[in-house]
């Protein structure tokens, strides 16, 4: 039985050449996250804002999302956002009430006495402003532990140019990944937090195999010019990448399509980090080697002098 193939054995393409184009593409889509960033900002949640959001499924038709709109602005003090999504679904977003958890649960009775009779409540959330500030730092601060504990791992999983090009393709994919956030609105929330160190992880793993083969390639081919012998990496991890990559990406998809909107503005976000992490890993990390003093380093260090490596896909 002939084995299915995502693509063909023995593929020579040229990556690092490509990176003429990768490198400012990159460069350009990272500088118009942090512009965006700053003008438009992430659409917090209420897990860091604080507030109630309330969900209502319209129990027959459609729903009256200007009828729901001024309702709920008749017993809120603040704006309120009002999203239509699905066929017949309504957020309502109200913000943080004067009068502490006593005043957000009275939010939720009248909008029981006014919503009860025509929509399903399907999701009701309460945060406090003390709640939200303290998840707004353990947040912060758990994506900050997580990413240097990665930079850790790399110092010492690598030689410091392969760290540092690891790095590069980690943070390259993280910006991206807010650029992501910040352009398509999806509320930025625990759950976001979550996803972000996912990709970090998924990252990490697509940049590590790719490096593992370099070195062993670079213990084989000492004379190999070095651009030549990083196309090689890839070319020869570029199977097992586009297997990972597309049996992730199916998965995911699932999870869009049939998930329900609990769970599937996660799975967008990790259905587009894929897709960074696989790009990031062939034309941003591997490129930057070129830069980075691989070969010097690798001479400092030693090593045995030739050291078989497997060929073929990874």
């Amino acid at each position: 039985m002939r084995l299915l193939r995502i693509v063909p054995d023995n593929t020579r393409f040229g990556f690092v050449r490509r990176r003429v184009i990768s490198f400012p593409f990159s460069a350009a889509i990272s500088v118009a996250t942090a512009v965006l960033l700053l003008v438009w900002g992430l659409h917090f949640g209420i897990d860091f804002t604080g507030g109630t959001l309330i969900e209502l499924q319209a129990r027959n038709g459609q729903a009256d999302v200007a009828t729901i709109r001024h309702v709920a602005n008749s017993f809120s003090q603040g704006g309120v956002e009002v999203q239509e999504f699905g066929s017949g679904g309504v957020s309502i977003r109200v913000p943080v009430q004067p009068g502490g958890e006593g005043a957000q649960g009275e939010v939720v009775r009248k909008a029981r006495d006014a919503f009860g009779k025509d929509y399903e409540f399907r999701r009701v959330e309460t945060v406090g402003p003390r709640v939200s500030g303290e998840l707004v730092q353990s947040g912060t601060l758990g994506v900050v532990l997580s990413i240097l504990a990665v930079l850790a791992y790399l110092w010492f999983r690598f030689e410091l140019p392969f760290a540092i090009g690891a790095i590069i393709g980690t943070m390259h994919d993280i910006v991206l990944t807010v650029g992501f956030f910040v352009i398509t609105r999806i509320e930025f929330n625990m759950t976001s937090i979550a996803a972000i160190l996912t990709i970090v992880g998924y990252s990490l793993n697509e940049t590590v195999v790719v490096f593992d083969r370099t070195r062993e390639l670079m213990r084989r081919y000492k004379t190999m010019p070095l651009e030549e012998l990083l196309d090689l990496s890839v070319n020869t991890t570029l199977s097992r990448t586009a297997m990972t990559a597309t049996t992730t990406a199916l998965s995911l998809l699932a999870l869009v399509l049939f998930g329900g909107e609990a769970i599937r503005d996660f799975a967008v976000v990790m259905l587009f980090g894929v897709i960074i992490c696989t790009y990031s890993a062939m034309f941003v990390s591997t490129p930057a080697l070129l830069y980075l003093g691989v070969r010097d380093a690798k001479a400092k260090t030693g090593g045995p002098a030739q050291t078989p490596a497997v060929e073929g896909p990874f």
